[in-house]
């Protein structure tokens, strides 16, 4: 993550440099514009597609990962649109390609399961552990009801 976070930047600055020198100053701002607008708009629209979707999956008693991936892919897709650089939005015009997200959900599909990664979490935080950890810790639990206190302190004057 570190190496993505020093080397897109210069990918980006060396594509704004050469790109702009062959297309121009104005050409380049409007490009960069365009791309942030387009990210924009795909990003305000894809939440309520993505919630629609989902709801149409959960009716028809279906799985909604693939449409939870879908949108999260393509929310992805706007926010590399907004980033300003030639690179990051070459990307994100891929990520909007239906078969480019499906083949990258199906991708991210797999090294999860080749993985078996899951989440654990407890007070401290999450961390994510291998599933094939063998160990497993049985217990029992009760609640506890929570002890309700006066919201007010007596003075004496008024009941209780």
């Amino acid at each position: 993550l570190m190496a993505l976070l020093v080397i897109l930047p210069l990918i980006e600055i060396g594509l704004l440099v050469t790109l702009g020198a062959w297309l121009g100053l104005w050409t380049t701002l409007m490009v960069v514009l365009a791309s942030a607008l387009l990210g924009a708009s795909v990003i305000r629209r894809q939440g309520f597609v993505t919630m629609l979707e989902v709801r149409r999956a959960l009716e028809m008693r279906r799985d909604p990962g693939q449409a939870v991936a879908d949108g999260a892919l393509t929310v992805l897709a706007g926010a590399l649109l907004i980033l300003p650089g030639f690179f990051t939005t070459a990307i994100g015009l891929l990520l909007l390609i239906p078969g480019a997200r499906r083949g990258v959900a199906r991708w991210a599909g797999r090294q999860i399961r080749r993985r078996g990664v899951v989440v654990q979490g407890d007070m401290r935080g999450f961390r994510a552990a291998d599933s094939t950890d063998n160990e497993t810790i049985d217990g029992d639990f009760f609640e506890v009801q929570p002890v309700k206190r006066p919201t007010h302190h007596p003075s004496g004057w008024t009941r209780h």
